[in-house]
């Protein structure tokens, strides 16, 4: 029980630094892409930049592509 209470918190940061990374590389496709949607929630950005997968950034593509997106 000890053993999964210490890896827990590890896999949550493992989770928040990933999500930063996303942000990062997709934060300049958002802002000029899906400006109009940016505040209607993450999913709906999302489906924004997919609508607009070919004209994304390299990195931002690559983020989306590596978690399944």
């Amino acid at each position: 029980m000890s053993r999964m209470l210490f890896v827990l918190p590890l896999v949550v940061v493992a989770s928040s630094a990933l999500a930063q990374q996303g942000h990062d590389a997709c934060a300049r496709d958002v802002s000029r892409l899906c400006r109009a949607v940016i505040n209607q929630g993450d999913q709906v950005v999302l489906g924004c930049l997919k609508q607009h997968r070919g004209r994304l950034s390299r990195a931002c593509e690559r983020v989306l592509t590596e978690n399944g997106q």
